[in-house]
């Protein structure tokens, strides 16, 4: 289901997107409307699969997961079967907190998050080396993050 979104549709997004927790009734002040109306458009949203989700946000150092790394993944033969095999593997990995498909020399992106340097070799070693879907497996160590949001540009029409 695909929806066209208006200006006061952008704005409850972009209010939802800093906290989901507020109540409809700050959520529709925010926004400019009333109570009603605003709680109709996020149940819309969420009907359309536009909102998919309300979640908290958890920050991973004070959880202890202090180690966070983007590892390209190339498959040893890319094709379809394979590639939904990987799919599948990684969606069952809880360190994977981000996988994207990706073109060019890899064929996967990951972002893998764990509480050190060690259980991220535990993880490489055991769980991503140790499949004979993968080829080979570069990383990029997160040394600082400057930037950390999930909220997207959404801008009104």
């Amino acid at each position: 289901m695909s929806i066209e979104l208006d200006p006061a549709d952008i704005r409850i997004l972009r209010i939802m997107q800093q906290d989901a927790s507020l109540a409809i009734a700050e959520i529709a002040r925010q926004a400019g409307m009333s109570q009603t109306p605003a709680w109709r458009r996020i149940k819309r949203l969420k009907e359309a699969g536009i909102i998919r989700g309300v979640i908290a946000l958890v920050d991973r150092e004070r959880v202890g997961l202090d180690f966070a790394a983007y590892t390209f993944v190339k498959l040893a033969l890319p094709s379809r079967q394979n590639m939904e095999s990987f799919d599948r593997m990684v969606n069952l990995w809880p360190e994977v907190q981000l996988c994207e498909r990706v073109t060019g020399a890899v064929d996967y992106l990951l972002k893998i998050v764990t509480e050190d340097i060690k259980s991220y070799d535990l993880f490489l070693r055991h769980k991503l080396m140790d499949n004979e879907l993968v080829s080979d497996v570069q990383s990029r160590i997160v040394v600082a993050t400057v930037k950390d949001t999930p909220a997207l540009p959404l801008f009104e029409p």
